[in-house]
C-alpha cells in the first residue's frame, strides 16, 4: 500500500513510496511509450533523488506506464530541434574549403551550442543511468513492453530486471542515426559480452523477452498480467533484507568490471569487515543462534 504519493496521475513520471520500503517510479507518457520528451528527464532525476535519499525506501522500481517501458529518445522532439543536423553536432573546422560558403558569425554558436548539447546530455546521463547503477539502494526494473535506445539503457542500468513475457528489447540508435548514449553500451558489453554487443548495437533488431533471458538483458521472465505483483514482491523481499550489506556488495560488484583484482580483495575486505559489523549482522547471528528468521532493519 502507498504509504506517501507525489505528483498527480497527469505528470510525466509518478513517484510512490510504499509502507514495504519500496518506492516505485513510474515512467508516465503511455502515448508516446514513455519517450523522454514533456517533462520526464526533469522529473525521473527529481525522484531517483528522492528515493536514494530517503532513509524509509531499502528498494527502487523503475517501471512504464502503458505498452512501454521506454522508447527512448523523443524523435520526434529531435526532429524539431534546429541542433539536428551534422552542422550543429560537429564542430566546425579550422580553415580550408571546409569553410567556404560558411557564415563565420554563426561558428560561435554552433561551437556553443554543440559544447551546450554535450554538457545537458553528460548531466542527465548522471543524474539518471548513474544513479540507477550506483546508488547504495537495490533497483528493479519492471519492463512491461518495449525497452527502447536510451530507455534499453535505463532498464540495463538497473540492478535486477524482470521482464513481462510480452516486454520487447532493442539497442534502436543505429535506425537514427546515433551512436547509444545513458551507457547503454558499457551495461551491454559487461553483460553480454563484447563479441554480442557489437552485434546488437550494429543490427538493433528487436528481441524478444525469452531471449533477453537467455543473453541476461532479463533476470527472470513472467506473465504480463503477473509482472506487478511478481515484481513488487520481489522488490519488498529485497526491501526486508540486510540492505546496507547488500550496498557494499553492490559497489563490490561495480568495481569488479574495471579495477584489477588486488584492488577488488582490498576493497571486499574492508566492505566485509564493514559489513560484520553493522546491526543486521548481528542481528543474523542472534537468530541463527536461536533458531529464527532474521529481523533486519538496513543498519
Amino acid at each position: 500500500m502507498p504509504e506517501d504519493q507525489t505528483g498527480q496521475q497527469g505528470d510525466d513520471v509518478l513517484y510512490e513510496r510504499r509502507d514495504d520500503g519500496v518506492a516505485v517510479i513510474t515512467l508516465n507518457r503511455p502515448k508516446s511509450l514513455n519517450a523522454m520528451g514533456g517533462q520526464l528527464m526533469l522529473l525521473l532525476p527529481k525522484y531517483l533523488q528522492q528515493a536514494q535519499r530517503d532513509h524509509k525506501v531499502r528498494a527502487v522500481v523503475l517501471t512504464g506506464a502503458g505498452r512501454a517501458f521506454c522508447a527512448g529518445g523523443d524523435v520526434k522532439g529531435m526532429a524539431r530541434r534546429p541542433d539536428n543536423s551534422e552542422a550543429a553536432a560537429v564542430p566546425p573546422a579550422g580553415g580550408g574549403a571546409a569553410t567556404e560558403g560558411r557564415n563565420s558569425d554563426s561558428e560561435p554558436s554552433l561551437i556553443s551550442a554543440f559544447d551546450d548539447g554535450v554538457a545537458g546530455l553528460r548531466q542527465s546521463q548522471l543524474e539518471t543511468s548513474f544513479v540507477l547503477h550506483t546508488m547504495p539502494k537495490p533497483t528493479i526494473g519492471l519492463i512491461n513492453g518495449f525497452a527502447v535506445g536510451a530507455g534499453l539503457s535505463l532498464a540495463l542500468a538497473c540492478d535486477i530486471r524482470i521482464a513481462s513475457d510480452k516486454a520487447k528489447f532493442g539497442t534502436a540508435f543505429r535506425n537514427v542515426g546515433l551512436s547509444g548514449d545513458y551507457g547503454g553500451s558499457y551495461y551491454m558489453t559487461n553483460i553480454v559480452g563484447t563479441a554480442k554487443a557489437r552485434e546488437l548495437y550494429f543490427e538493433a533488431r528487436m528481441i524478444d523477452a525469452e531471449e533477453a533471458l537467455a543473453l541476461g538483458l532479463a533476470n527472470r521472465v513472467v506473465p504480463h498480467d503477473k509482472l506487478m505483483e511478481e515484481g513488487l514482491a520481489y522488490a519488498a523481499e529485497l526491501a526486508a533484507g540486510p540492505t546496507r550489506t547488500l550496498a557494499r556488495m553492490k559497489e563490490n560488484l561495480n568495481l569488479a568490471t574495471h579495477v584489477d583484482l588486488k584492488t577488488l580483495m582490498d576493497h571486499e575486505a574492508q566492505n566485509m569487515r564493514l559489513s560484520g559489523m553493522s546491526n543486521d549482522s548481528r542481528e543474523a547471528v542472534k537468530a541463527f543462534v536461536e533458531k529464527r528468521e532474521p529481523k533486519f532493519a538496513g543498519k
